[in-house]
């Protein structure tokens, strides 16, 4: 799932190429993807490109006319862009393309997704809080205004598990499984830690690591185009998609914990004292 530094990079890509041209071109053929009606997407075609932001995990392209294109890669999304876009017909239903938009030089970008379960949220909008993931989302953990105070706020009398709080929109925009592995890693706190009862040292490391590995992981993506953030990503990961490798702290073995429709990884040395976290598939299997 593309999270806070490959969608700042696919930001920062498309404001570099789009502002000051105009839409020419915004076909949904996954209409399942379309989430608005009003205004129709159609009113995007004429207008020139004022901008490009990013809200937690969306894209938000603004234009002259008022409206917005606003889009969630979800799991499985990704952007394909185009110096020239392509001229072949699109048939729904027949191609993992949910999305083509072209602009009036010639270029453009596909939204595309892969796999069944199909979760790409497109909107035509006149302000992104109308999307109903925007409106609810917490505060951006790079933010100017976002300190250790702040954060340390929000964590108090929460007794949810620290990794689920990390994930959670409604509390800090922008992160999400595999980012979230890589803060606790770094923070040396297991995953199942309940928030409301960590240290204030505990809290310091913490942020630390959220705001460090988040502004490195957008250091990393800046200037690479979409085709390669991907890699640029994995390749970034300490833990996180490296079930059975070497922990580069310590050289622990990294351990995976599966869970319905995804996994965590840790390492025990670094963050459990030693302790291997329960398969949750094996504890299903024994009740």
């Amino acid at each position: 799932m593309p999270e806070m530094p490959e969608v700042e990079g696919l930001v920062e890509f498309l404001r570099g190429r789009l502002t000051g041209h105009r839409f020419d071109k915004a076909a949904v053929s996954a209409i399942n993807a379309l989430k608005t009606y009003a205004p129709p997407l159609t009113d995007l075609i004429g207008g020139a490109v004022t901008g490009v932001e990013r809200h937690g995990k969306f894209v938000d392209i603004a234009t002259d006319g008022g409206i917005h294109l606003v889009f969630h890669l979800a799991k499985a999304g990704w952007l394909r862009w185009y110096d020239a876009l392509p001229a072949t017909l699109i048939k729904p239903g027949k191609t993992p393309i949910a999305l083509r938009v072209g602009f009036d030089d010639g270029s453009g970008f596909d939204l595309t997704e892969a796999g069944t379960k199909k979760s790409l949220a497109v909107y035509a909008v006149t302000d992104p809080n109308e999307v109903p993931g925007i409106a609810r989302l917490g505060p951006d953990p790079l933010d100017d205004d976002f300190g250790r105070e702040k954060f340390g706020a929000l964590l108090t009398g929460r007794r949810t598990q620290i990794k689920g709080v990390l994930r959670d929109q409604s509390i800090v925009a922008g992160v999400g499984n595999a980012y979230s592995d890589e803060i606790l890693h770094a923070a040396k706190m297991s995953p199942y830690a309940l928030a409301a009862t960590l240290s204030d040292d505990e809290v310091d490391r913490l942020f630390a690591a959220l705001t460090t590995t988040l502004a490195e992981a957008i250091d990393t993506a800046r200037g690479k185009p979409p085709a390669e953030l991907k890699d640029a990503k994995r390749r970034g990961m300490r833990v996180h998609g490296r079930r059975g490798q070497a922990c580069p702290v310590c050289g622990d073995e990294v351990r995976s914990v599966f869970f319905a429709d995804n996994s965590l990884e840790y390492c025990p040395t670094c963050q459990t004292g030693g302790k291997l976290l329960a398969d949750r598939r094996l504890s299903r299997l024994l009740k």
